[in-house]
């Protein structure tokens, strides 16, 4: 019979259409995989780099590089056939910040915690097994220049990790942590076992601790701002070795958590979950 002009025709697994979206999808994937592989490495990239590091064909790759060239996410050497991140991925990184509306009341809380302590302060969140820095106040006298925003480090090595892992279960940590920690510096912590026993001191004290476990010559403390459940958000004071003693940084510890409950409070009381 045939088939009526309205009839809708089907599109299924195998059809001609659902070939073309698969194809699609795929390419979208691949188009994040690529900027997320420029983001995770601080050199400029060749198509051969790429390939290796991808596994993409070369052929996918040539369409994708000139795409996102052309769309401003890359930039190119013309010299040497080299890319890295262009300017439209600050641009959209920067649009997140601006929306987020913690921002604000994170970045206050970061300027006072600096005045009380001396020490740089991070204001960052959890997204899965890393945290992300979303903003960062400086000690006056730092000479460290670079901004972490936009950074990420593994939470099992950080305090502001240690504190947001503590928001969740014992079974949510197993699931999503490997059995096998990477070591950052000699003294980053490895095992599951140790991370939950770290775990239950933030807990019970109400701030996380780390010394020189993910960078050499630092030490730091930080708290969660309680403001969701589990929370997500955390701020810490990081603070070199020989500046600041366990009876030190106990205060600063004690600081941020009283500081960081004040902002939650805020922040539940402006309605921002």
């Amino acid at each position: 019979m045939p088939q009526k002009a309205d009839t809708p025709v089907f599109t299924g697994p195998g059809s001609a259409g659902d070939t073309k979206e698969t194809a699609g999808v795929k390419s979208a994937r691949r188009a994040v995989d690529l900027i997320e592989t420029f983001a995770a490495n601080d050199v400029w990239l060749s198509l051969s780099d790429l390939h290796a590091r991808t596994g993409f064909p070369r052929s996918s790759l040539h369409g994708l590089l000139r795409t996102l060239l052309d769309a401003g996410w890359l930039e190119s050497d013309p010299n040497t056939a080299r890319y890295r991140l262009g300017v439209r991925a600050l641009l959209c990184g920067t649009a997140y910040l601006d929306r987020d509306p913690v921002v604000p009341f994170a970045t206050e809380a970061l300027e006072r915690i600096r005045e009380k302590t001396g020490f740089t302060a991070h204001f960052a969140r959890r997204n899965g097994t890393e945290v992300v820095y979303l903003e960062t106040r400086e000690a006056r006298r730092s000479t460290h220049l670079i901004s972490r925003v936009g950074r990420t480090l593994p939470t099992h090595a950080t305090a502001l990790g240690k504190a947001l892992l503590a928001e969740l279960t014992h079974d949510e940590i197993d699931q999503l942590m490997p059995a096998e920690l990477p070591a950052l510096t000699p003294n980053t912590i490895t095992t599951r076992e140790a991370l939950h026993a770290e775990c239950a001191i933030t807990r019970e004290r109400g701030y996380a601790s780390e010394i020189e476990e993910g960078t050499p010559g630092v030490r730091c403390v930080a708290a969660v701002i309680p403001y969701r459940i589990p929370g997500t958000d955390a701020i810490s004071c990081s603070m070199p070795i020989t500046e600041a003693d366990d009876a030190e940084a106990k205060l600063v510890g004690e600081l941020l958590a009283e500081a960081t409950a004040e902002l939650g409070r805020r922040l539940r009381r402006a309605g921002i979950r």
